[in-house]
């Protein structure tokens, strides 16, 4: 029954915005990471992402990580300036302690901007952190 099923609350992963110079075009762009500030490895991962508004809808993308060691990142996508305008939601879904965790993120539409920068865990840069 579904009373019965033991959901574990997520701690110590986060999903940021990192703006970044890409440095083939050298162009300051926007991107995805998963951050793990845990103090063992996450594993299985599975992110499901996508954008809307309610009017307009991107298409669904999804990425896979075999392993994300603790205390280290990994980039997820790149967030092209149009999506930003969109709520850009992330389904994160992985394994550790011998449990399936899962937790869904949401950047705001237009949350993601240089005012609304902090410092981030791990990856010891400024970025939008989600918690």
């Amino acid at each position: 029954m579904k009373k019965d099923i033991e959901i574990p609350e997520v701690k110590g992963v986060f999903l940021a915005a990192v703006r970044e110079k890409h440095e083939e075009y050298g162009s300051l762009d926007w991107n995805a990471y998963l951050i793990n500030d845990r103090g063992e490895a996450i594993e299985g991962v599975l992110i499901v992402s996508k954008g809307y508004d309610g009017k307009r809808e991107t298409s669904t993308m999804r990425h896979s990580l075999t392993e994300l060691p603790a205390q280290s990142f990994a980039k997820v996508e790149f967030l092209q300036e149009d999506v930003l305008q969109l709520n850009n939601e992330f389904s994160v879904s992985f394994f550790a302690e011998g449990k399936m965790f899962h937790k869904k993120f949401v950047f705001r539409k237009n949350s993601i901007n240089e005012k609304a920068l902090q410092e981030l865990p791990v990856m010891q840069r400024k970025g939008v952190l989600l918690k």
